[in-house]
């Protein structure tokens, strides 16, 4: 839960403690609706908030192509799709929607992600304007752009109990799949199409094959991150973890079905009596 719902949260007073025990249900129940919109609310974070600065900086600056800037609408829609007939939330709290509990190892696997997909390419990008480099600019958009919107994308579906475990393991997968095909051709553009004068300057070898590095390393981390962790480890977690709640509750709606039907029979028995 976020410090704005947190902050925001209905606090109880001390005569509550009086109260009886039947009313607090209640009081729990309505309050939850309260508290669920607080937390989205709360989830756009500063960050957050920065990446839509930048995805509406990208969208109007013409420099993402048409598939890609189209491809959010398309994941949202097919994402909606499937929490409304494939995925159905099966009405879970969101403190038990956790699919995957890293390690220390995994959060700097994250940290590094984060560093070399996001910081670097965002620095990558400014340099480029700074430095008049529109080949730069041009090669690395795309890539933050998708990025920009499935961390957006991300943050909002976690903070709703709309969406269930698989639909929110698909996120990530279906941009990093699409952003796969996206870095590939940013590698073509400065590995291929860029070429570097022949009496160019100490910096400007320096940022050629920083770009060029950059490149790859993003390649590199995110088909490791698809490969090796995403299709293999993530994703099965969040089915397993679904049908295993699927089960639970199929399994305790007919035990309550059994024991209403005892009852009934109990109740038909002794009006027989």
């Amino acid at each position: 839960m976020s410090g704005v719902s947190l902050a925001v949260a209905p606090r109880s007073e001390p005569d509550h403690e009086t109260t009886s025990s039947s009313t607090k249900p209640q009081q729990i129940k309505e309050r939850n609706p309260q508290q669920q919109a607080v937390g989205v609310m709360g989830s756009l974070r500063v960050i957050e908030l920065q990446l839509v600065a930048f995805i509406m900086v990208f969208s109007a600056s013409g420099l993402v192509p048409l598939l890609d800037l189209i491809f959010p609408a398309l994941a949202s829609a097919y994402l909606l799709l499937l929490s409304r007939f494939a995925f159905p939330s099966l009405g879970r709290s969101s403190t038990s929607q956790e699919i995957f509990q890293g390690t220390k190892f995994f959060r700097l696997y994250m940290v590094a992600g984060t560093t070399v997909g996001l910081f670097l390419p965002l620095a990558y990008v400014l340099g480029g304007f700074a430095r008049g480099d529109e080949h730069a600019v041009h090669s690395a958009t795309p890539h933050l752009f998708l990025l920009s919107f499935q961390i957006l994308t991300e943050n909002i579906i976690s903070g709703l109990s709309l969406f269930s475990p698989p639909v929110r393991a698909l996120v990530p997968l279906l941009y990093t799949v699409r952003r796969i095909f996206v870095l590939i051709d940013w590698i073509k553009h400065v590995w291929i199409n860029k070429t570097l004068p022949a009496n160019a300057q100490f910096k400007d070898v320096a940022w050629y094959w920083f770009g060029k590095g950059l490149a790859v390393a993003n390649l590199v981390y995110f088909s490791v991150n698809l490969f090796g962790f995403l299709i293999p480890q993530f994703l099965p977690r969040a089915f397993e973890k679904y049908f295993r709640d699927r089960n639970e509750v199929h399994t305790k709606l007919a035990e309550d079905k059994q024991s209403q039907a005892m009852n009934r029979a109990k109740h038909t028995d002794k009006k027989a009596d």
